[in-house]
């Protein structure tokens, strides 16, 4: 039983030192990736309020700005920052297009909540541009 519990202990350090070492050899992302990253998951957090704010007991006015907000922004920083570069490239500006227009038409309700994905998609759509080969 000891011989079990010791072998069990030995397979699973081994287990976790070999996930360990997965993950380190993973290599880092770029600023870039790191800053398109940040633009997707700020975008997709203020869009799931966007959209909640759309449908709660106190409804939101479906207007072009709230539906804008609600269905375009993940969508283009998820291209921007999980596509090809020939696809990275527009849609980053389009995302930051989108959020900025979006954010102007709703500044009264959820379109601040937009401004650090805003932030991130120019960084990482400058940075896009500027570094990586064409």
């Amino acid at each position: 039983m000891a011989t079990q519990s010791a072998s069990t202990a030995t397979q699973s350090a081994s287990t976790a030192t070999q996930s360990a070492s997965a993950i380190s050899a993973r290599p880092a992302r770029s600023t870039t990736e790191r800053w398109l990253f940040a633009a997707f998951l700020l975008a997709g957090a203020a869009q799931l309020i966007t959209i909640s704010a759309l449908v709660s007991a106190d409804p939101l006015a479906a207007t072009w700005s709230a539906l804008l907000l609600a269905v375009a922004p993940v969508l283009l920083t998820a291209a921007a920052a999980f596509g090809p570069r020939s696809v990275a490239r527009p849609a980053a500006v389009a995302a930051a297009a989108a959020l900025l227009v979006g954010i102007i038409g709703g500044i009264t309700h959820t379109g601040p909540l937009f401004i650090p994905a805003f932030v991130a998609a120019v960084a990482g759509g400058v940075l896009l541009w500027r570094t990586e080969p064409r």
